[in-house]
């Protein structure tokens, strides 16, 4: 008798190796961290037998797909299922909802390979559910504060030194604004979801129940909060980081200019890099135009090809503090400054780095 996994938390406290043998389509829609995709049936092995079951019934697409999956396929999938459980001995399976395709995989394992690995009751639509509910959980019952600034006022960085702080946006992999894109591509929403709900429910597993978190909007790139996560942001009590004007420009110069470049010569060659670095600001800069205003984007869109063509010329990034200073004088601190009446309502404390993490350190500590 094969033992089922169905006390769900330990999974995501303990970082517990997991076997998902769903399709990779439905993997790359959705999985969980520590999660390794090694599928019972591919893709199109996949949509074979789901046709065959509309059509003549779960006998004959079971016995479909058996036939699949059979001699040297199935010897290569079993090979790296043996693998995974030797490698993990801590670990367990799961399919969509814990039945068939799971149950194969365990009993393929125990009767070829004498492994007798546990899976998960429910499968991946159950721990699924635990997560929605343990955000939802988190986002009613706990409290929070909201740590707002000015773009480029480094508010990521005084919530990383924070133990209650949850990095929103290094969970979303991007930066928030339309400059925001990292190198590599953010993850799914329901991997971000996911992410974020196994966040919250380790640092309640460590006694915590107050939170820090940026002042968001409803997306972080193409990712959208969670509305209960949202509504706590939007009036929760705020605590504003208040950064000299020339220090915000050096921030995003060097985040978005100069790391950028860093990090794109650190996977292509000098001159695709920098084609790389120029075409993502200049598309960076169009993706706001519309609320620029033609004439405004026009004369930044010619500060940055100045700018570009400077710092590939001399190796000199300084200028591109020119169209950052513009940009953040007439674009995105008035945007701030329109809803500044809305926030004052909830505002608590301002003062600079120092001060703000000694006010969020003892606050936290102290709620």
């Amino acid at each position: 008798m094969h033992a089922d996994i169905t006390d769900l938390r330990p999974l995501f406290l303990n970082d517990i190796p997991m076997m998902d043998v769903r399709a990779p389509v439905e993997f790359h829609k959705g999985a969980f961290p520590n999660t390794v995709n090694l599928p019972l049936m591919d893709d199109e092995e996949r949509r074979r037998v789901g046709t065959c079951y509309k059509q003549h019934g779960p006998e004959k697409a079971l016995a479909l797909g058996h036939r699949l999956v059979s001699g040297e396929i199935k010897a290569r999938r079993l090979a790296a299922w043996t693998e995974f459980a030797r490698a993990h001995p801590e670990g367990c399976l799961y399919c969509f909802r814990g039945g068939q395709r799971s149950g194969i995989v365990q009993q393929w394992l125990s009767t070829e390979s004498g492994i007798h690995y546990p899976r998960v009751a429910g499968g991946y639509k159950a721990m699924r559910a635990f997560l929605i509910d343990a955000l939802e959980m988190a986002a009613t019952q706990c409290s929070y504060t909201i740590l707002g600034g000015l773009t480029g006022s480094g508010k990521t960085e005084v919530l990383v030194r924070l133990p209650q702080g949850v990095d929103l946006e290094g969970l979303a992999n991007h930066r928030g604004s339309s400059f925001g894109k990292r190198l590599t591509p953010q993850p799914p929403q329901i991997d971000f979801e996911n992410a974020l709900a196994i966040r919250l429910l380790r640092m309640r597993h460590q006694g915590m129940d107050h939170f820090v978190l940026e002042d968001e909007g409803r997306f972080i790139g193409s990712l959208s909060l969670p509305l209960a996560l949202l509504q706590r942001i939007q009036h929760n009590r705020l605590v504003w980081l208040d950064e000299p004007f020339e220090a915000r420009v050096t921030r995003i110069l060097d985040d978005y200019v100069v790391d950028l470049y860093a990090a794109l010569c650190g996977h292509l060659d000098k001159d695709q890099a920098w084609a790389a670095l120029s075409d993502r600001l200049q598309q960076s800069l169009a993706g706001i135009a519309r609320r620029l205003g033609m004439e405004r984007f026009q004369r930044l869109s010619a500060l940055m090809r100045d700018a570009l063509a400077h710092h590939q010329r001399h190796g000199d990034p300084s200028r591109h503090r020119d169209w950052i200073a513009a940009l953040l004088a007439e674009y995105y601190d008035p945007m701030y400054a329109s809803q500044r009446h809305a926030r004052e309502r909830r505002l608590v404390f301002r003062g600079g780095r120092a001060e703000v993490l000694e006010y969020l350190s003892a606050s936290t500590l102290a709620a």
